[in-house]
């Protein structure tokens, strides 16, 4: 069994490997960036250290719904060796799922284009997106992330 993340974004619930999720963070202070991609948010300080801080939904082409800020989360996730921290509208649970029960995605999903999916898995009566978090940014937004913490470091 593997197990996933469940995190609401908009009106949708995905799920991340939790290998690539570190930790699940109450939303704090986020100092903005300038000059930086509209869905990188800023930074936030975790821990003594600068995490780049992005907004999932506005990343992927969907739409917060009114949601209390209280759910808010910021799931952090190592992507290409780098901690990103993932502004969502609230995570749910942690849930095992068999890696037979995970089907390839559709084309779209949700929103989603299948670039961004590992795949569909059945979760009760409902069905669970799996995100592939490695493929959410494009080299050039890695590229960005990055420059964003050298500013930060200096």
């Amino acid at each position: 069994m593997d197990s996933y993340v469940v995190m609401r974004v908009g009106s949708e619930r995905y799920g991340a490997h939790v290998s690539q999720v570190r930790s699940v963070e109450r939303v704090g202070d986020i100092t903005p960036v300038p000059r930086t991609l509209p869905f990188i948010k800023g930074v936030m300080h975790l821990r003594g250290a600068i995490v780049p801080v992005i907004d999932l939904a506005e990343r992927v082409g969907l739409r917060h719904v009114s949601v209390d800020d209280e759910e808010r989360r910021i799931v952090v996730a190592e992507l290409d060796g780098m901690a990103v921290g993932m502004l969502v509208d609230a995570v749910e649970d942690v849930v095992p799922i068999a890696p037979e029960s995970v089907e390839p995605p559709p084309s779209v999903v949700g929103g989603l284009e299948a670039v961004y999916l590992r795949g569909v898995a059945r979760l009760g009566d409902d069905l669970l997106v799996l995100l592939n978090l490695e493929r959410v940014f494009s080299a050039v937004e890695s590229e960005q992330l990055k420059q964003v913490e050298k500013l930060v470091y200096g």
